[in-house]
């Protein structure tokens, strides 16, 4: 059974994907042992409630230095031992202790095909502002493995999403969710529990 922690800021939509993935049979052995969010109010922990998963909140706010933030995430981890560690929309550094710690078993989801729109600054809207900007017809979200570097990892999976006339960010962000990131993010746990994909 692949134990998995999720790592998760805001309001949880593909922690909810991986929680109906599992319930569904999509994802076969494999169980979510814990959620951890930086944030409090993140509904992702009202999420994990509701499914009977342990939720944690580690946040930078409550320590003095980064240093002990890094330590106490790196004991609540430790804690879950985790088989594997899924980034789904965690906005906070994590520290290079923890790549070394878990290296090959920490993925993350970013919502653009790597290496477009993507590296430092590249987050939530910022991703879908710039892929307008930049007048792209296609888009899409990419699962990859979590290395030092800001969304450097090996690539695991993609999925492309159409943008089309009139789209807002907004619009295309809940495109490349429900098209993209819903899909891949359980199709890649699904996998590395079968011993396919890491």
């Amino acid at each position: 059974m692949l134990r998995v922690v999720v790592l998760v800021s805001g309001g949880g939509t593909n922690l909810q994907a991986l929680i109906d993935g599992v319930q569904s049979g999509r994802i076969e052995d494999a169980q979510i042992v814990g959620v951890i969010s930086n944030n409090a109010g993140a509904f992702a922990l009202e999420r994990a409630r509701r499914a009977g998963i342990p939720g944690f909140c580690v946040s930078p706010k409550e320590y003095a230095e980064r240093a002990e933030f890094h330590r106490a995430l790196l004991e609540k981890l430790a804690g879950l031992e985790p088989d594997l560690i899924v980034l789904a929309g965690f906005l906070v550094n994590i520290p290079p202790e923890m790549v070394q710690t878990y290296r090959g078993r920490i993925i993350n989801i970013h919502p653009s095909l790597i290496p477009s729109f993507c590296g430092k600054g590249y987050y939530g809207l910022k991703v879908h502002e710039a892929a307008l900007a930049r007048g792209v017809k296609v888009t899409g979200a990419t699962v990859h493995v979590v290395d030092e570097g800001t969304d450097t990892g090996r690539i695991l999976l993609q999925k492309a999403v159409e943008v089309k006339e009139g789209d807002t960010p907004e619009i295309l962000q809940r495109r490349v969710m429900e098209e993209a990131e819903w899909q891949i993010l359980p199709e890649a746990v699904a996998r590395i529990a079968k011993g396919e994909l890491l």
